[in-house]
C-alpha cells in the first residue's frame, strides 16, 4: 500500500471516529434536554448554584390497593412527611427528589438555618419527595431512597436519614441509590435506625405506592422541577428576584411569626442525628458546591441568589 493511500485511509478513519463523536455529543445533548425540560429559574445558595428543573415523564397512576401511610405522615391529595412542631407559625414546603443534585445544594446551603428554625418552634417543614429523574433518566434511586426515608420516618429518624442521603448523594448518572444495600449501609450512620423492621421496610419498599402519590401530585401541581420551596404558600425563587440567602430566609421565618408563640407540639421527631445530619463545623451560609457528575445542563447562577422552583 502506497503511503498516500495508507494516508487516505487513516485520514477518512479520523473523520469517521469524528463523526461519531459528534453524534455521542448530540445524543448526550438530546438526553440532557429531556431531563432538563425548559430551564425556568436559577437559584442560589449564599453564593452561587442553579437549579435545573424539568417536567416530570411520569403519568399518574391509579393506585388499586390501600397506600400505606408512614407514622405521622400526612395523606391526602399531596402526601408529606412533617419535621417541627406542628403547631409552628410558619411553614416550609419542600417538593424534592434525592438523586437531584440542585436538592442536595439547596439542603447544603439551607439545613443549618432551616434546623435552627425548626428546633426553636418557629418553623415546620413539610417534605413532598418526588421521583422526576427515575422518570426522566431511568433507574428507581429516587423511589428507593424515598421509601427508605419514609421508613425512617416509622422509627421518628427521618430528619437523620434525610440528611446522610443528601450527604451521600452520588453522582446523578451513577443512580447508586437503587441498590438497597447501600441505604440500608447508609442506615447505619444514624443511630440506632438499623432494625429488623427498617431493613424489611427498605427490602420490602413498603411505602412504594404513598411516594409513587406524591410524584404524582407533583406532575399535576404546575411546579416544573426540583427543589420546588414555599414559605407559607409563597414561591421562594420569585422573593428578592429569586436571590434569597439563608438569612433571608430566617428573617422571613421570624417576621412571619411575630406576635406568635413558637410552637411545642412535635410534628415528627428527628433523634438520632449523625455528624453528617448536623453538618457540624459548617457556617450557616456556606458556599454550594458543583453536582458531581450531574446531567442536567446547569443555567448561568446569579451571585448570591438563593431559592427554588419554578
Amino acid at each position: 500500500m502506497s503511503q498516500k493511500n495508507h494516508e487516505g485511509k487513516k485520514s477518512a478513519r479520523e473523520r469517521l471516529q469524528e463523526q461519531r463523536e459528534k453524534e455521542k455529543a448530540r445524543a448526550r445533548r438530546g438526553r440532557q434536554a429531556i431531563v432538563a425540560g425548559a430551564v425556568v429559574v436559577v437559584l442560589a445558595v449564599a453564593g452561587g448554584i442553579a437549579v435545573w428543573a424539568s417536567s416530570s415523564s411520569e403519568k399518574p397512576t391509579a393506585n388499586d390497593n390501600e397506600v400505606a401511610v408512614p407514622k405521622q405522615a400526612s395523606d391526602g391529595a399531596k402526601p408529606a412527611v412533617p419535621v417541627g412542631a406542628a403547631d409552628a407559625p410558619a411553614t416550609l414546603t419542600v417538593w424534592e427528589d434525592f438523586r437531584c443534585p440542585a436538592c442536595r445544594q439547596f439542603e447544603t446551603g439551607f439545613r443549618p438555618v432551616i434546623h435552627e428554625l425548626e428546633d426553636s418552634g418557629r418553623l415546620k417543614s413539610e417534605y413532598h419527595l418526588v421521583t422526576i429523574i427515575d422518570g426522566n433518566a431511568g433507574g428507581q434511586g429516587s423511589l428507593n431512597a424515598a421509601n427508605a426515608a419514609l421508613c425512617a420516618q416509622d422509627a421518628g429518624k427521618f430528619r437523620a436519614y434525610h440528611d446522610v442521603l443528601y450527604s451521600h448523594q452520588p453522582p446523578e448518572p451513577q443512580d447508586k441509590f437503587a441498590d438497597k444495600q447501600y441505604l440500608l449501609q447508609l442506615a447505619g450512620k444514624v443511630k440506632g435506625l438499623v432494625t429488623p423492621a427498617f431493613t424489611k421496610c427498605v427490602n420490602d419498599g413498603r411505602y412504594n405506592r404513598f411516594v409513587q402519590k406524591s410524584s404524582d401530585a407533583f406532575a399535576s401541581s404546575g411546579f416544573r422541577g426540583t427543589p420546588t420551596v414555599l414559605l407559607n404558600g409563597k414561591d421562594l425563587s420569585k422573593e428578592k428576584g429569586g436571590q434569597l440567602s439563608p438569612a433571608d430566609l430566617k428573617k422571613m421565618v421570624l417576621d412571619a411569626g411575630k406576635a406568635k408563640q413558637p410552637g411545642k407540639q412535635s410534628a415528627a421527631p428527628h433523634t438520632g442525628a449523625s455528624s453528617q445530619g448536623r453538618h457540624t463545623g459548617r457556617s450557616a451560609a456556606p458556599r454550594a458546591e458543583p453536582p458531581a457528575g450531574s446531567t442536567a445542563p446547569r443555567a448561568k447562577p446569579s451571585a448570591g441568589s438563593v431559592a427554588p422552583s419554578p
